[in-house]
């Protein structure tokens, strides 16, 4: 992997004027997505970074259920007005602030233009106060989860070395081309049997996409396939936690510092909550 993959230009937190977006995504669900949410954001925490993870899958979220959450309120009680940012906020390992997932985003269409102001206020500043917010989203390429790709700075798009996850991931790639999506694309290889093997992946998609679609997807790196990622998630701990000293841990681990070394302000006016509100109402 090289290390230019994931650099944006370092800049201190008096100078920053909103944190970095970050989504991670796929096109086809039971590609390790959620997993690698998780652990990247404990990982940039652990280095001192605050971080807000949120769970964007509107009717099948499950951060809760791999970091051992029990939430009364989630992002539906917010974006419907019903919470306060900070109601529904989870505070988890190393500090993470988590915002779980929830169902039935098609109420938004109910709430009124003072709770949608309202709404977006407490969302930016949300993201004026953090450096790192990771959007886990839904799999597929639904509306929501197009909306919070384009929205965001920089999209990491999860595949596997099968062909149905190379043929859904690069389909998510040419929608946010085909919308016009400005950001960073970047492309992590997970589950992979061998390094080789993910390196092979990687470079038949980055082909593909450079081909087709004339654009250069970054390259995120391999992450191979370990028993204890299994092990972890069975026992409802990141794996990061449960095996710190695995491979699997210290691949995410530098995969989360090549990040953090390069979180970047960024200075629209709109800012990433200021889309997806806009995206939805």
């Amino acid at each position: 992997m090289g290390k230019e993959a994931l650099y944006l230009p370092q800049i201190t937190r008096t100078q920053r004027c909103r944190a970095q977006v970050l989504a991670v995504t796929s096109g086809k669900g039971g590609v390790g997505k959620t997993n690698i949410a998780a652990n990247l954001g404990i990982c940039l925490a652990a280095s001192h970074k605050k971080v807000v993870l949120v769970d964007a899958d509107m009717s099948l979220g499950n951060l809760d259920v791999l970091m051992n959450i029990n939430s009364k309120y989630n992002i539906s009680h917010m974006l419907s007005g019903q919470k306060s940012i900070e109601e529904i906020i989870h505070v988890g390992p190393e500090g993470t602030e988590i915002i779980c997932g929830a169902s039935g985003i098609e109420s938004l269409a109910e709430v009124g233009e003072f709770q949608r102001h309202r709404l977006l206020a407490e969302l930016t500043r949300l993201q004026r106060d953090s450096d790192a917010i990771i959007i886990d989203t839904a799999a597929g390429i639904s509306r929501s989860v197009v909306g919070f790709c384009l929205a965001a700075d920089h999209v990491l798009v999860v595949t596997t070395c099968e062909a149905t996850a190379m043929t859904d991931a690069y389909g998510m790639i040419k929608v946010l081309v085909g919308n016009r999506f400005d950001g960073r694309i970047s492309l992590v290889v997970n589950m992979a049997e061998t390094i080789a093997a993910g390196r092979k992946t990687y470079q038949q998609l980055a082909q593909v996409a450079r081909r087709f679609l004339d654009i250069h997807v970054y390259d995120a790196g391999v992450l191979v396939k370990d028993e204890r990622l299994r092990s972890a998630v069975r026992k409802r701990t990141p794996v990061v936690l449960a095996y710190p000293k695995s491979q699997i841990s210290a691949s995410l681990a530098a995969l989360a510092s090549r990040l953090g070394n390069g979180l970047a302000a960024q200075t629209d006016d709109v800012g990433f909550f200021g889309k997806v509100v806009n995206w939805f109402f």
